[in-house]
């Protein structure tokens, strides 16, 4: 609230604000997820937010332009309370939780960023050991270059001979990583094995960003979208008060957050909202 007057208020005053524009938001909710259900590619991610003592999570839909949060646990029943992903019939950029496995309308991306730090954590214990971790860490990373500039070039996806190179490479780093680990029995051979026995199950999603160039490479506009619920439950001492304040800030961000995408700032979208109603996208892009 300072932000945005150059007052500073009390935290009651601030939650009674929230609270009434929250209640406003039905409309704009309701056109978000219309708008994601009709984009081609979402990014998804979830994030603890720890309420009156509880565990509770901050779930996040989202594209460049659109952003749509709810509060839940992390089992499908929650994911799905959102109103975007069940019956998606696109492409979901995420990590690697399993909750996620029963969105069978949608196609799976694996988010890279996230591959490349579980490989990270295998190999700089153990670099001798799982060489393959490097290989395929390096591989993430040609391909996420090939696909950037294929992407920037207008293409919508790479050629037969950049797939085929990427494939047997990861192929090749996948069969070393199992062949390397299969026959250790101390804890880094056991990760190792595990993790190169994940991309071996998964390659399509972890490699979709490859053979689609809508897909990006990885979820980082979720995190980032719903990253201000970290940073406000570090200024309210670690914990929120009410699962309905959580509730609330939720619905809010997702109305600035989406505003913000749009250009529009934060005083304008709530001058508007408790004026004139909220404002509403028109579309999944502009144009």
């Amino acid at each position: 609230m300072r932000s945005l007057s150059g007052v500073s208020v009390s935290a009651g005053f601030v939650a009674g604000v929230r609270g009434r524009a929250a209640a406003r938001l039905g409309p704009f909710m309701d056109r978000v997820r219309v708008l994601l259900r009709e984009s081609g590619v979402l990014y998804a991610d979830e994030t603890p937010a720890r309420t009156a003592g509880k565990l509770h999570y901050v779930h996040v839909a989202c594209t460049e332009l659109l952003t749509a949060m709810h509060t839940g646990g992390r089992s499908a029943e929650d994911i799905d309370a959102g109103g975007v992903l069940p019956g998606y019939p696109g492409t979901i950029v995420r990590d690697g939780y399993a909750g996620c496995q029963h969105l069978s309308d949608a196609l799976h991306a694996w988010c890279g960023a996230h591959g490349l730090r579980d490989l990270r954590g295998v190999y700089e214990p153990d670099p001798d050991g799982q060489v393959w971790a490097r290989s395929m860490a390096d591989l993430l990373i040609h391909a996420n270059a090939k696909a950037t500039a294929a992407r920037a070039a207008g293409k919508p996806r790479l050629d037969d001979a950049a797939l085929a190179e990427i494939r047997s490479w990861y192929r090749g780093a996948v069969a070393k990583g199992i062949a390397d680990n299969q026959h250790r029995r101390g804890k880094a051979g056991k990760d190792g094995l595990r993790l190169a026995r994940r991309f071996r199950d998964h390659q399509d999603m972890i490699l979709r960003f490859t053979t689609d160039l809508a897909v990006g490479f990885t979820s980082n506009q979720a995190e980032r979208d719903v990253r201000p619920v970290k940073v406000q439950m570090r200024t309210s001492g670690g914990c929120w008060r009410t699962l309905e304040g959580l509730a609330d800030f939720a619905v809010v961000q997702s109305y600035l957050s989406t505003a913000a995408k749009w250009g529009i700032d934060q005083l304008g979208a709530l001058t508007q909202l408790f004026t004139d109603g909220p404002w509403l996208p028109a579309a999944i892009r502009p144009g």
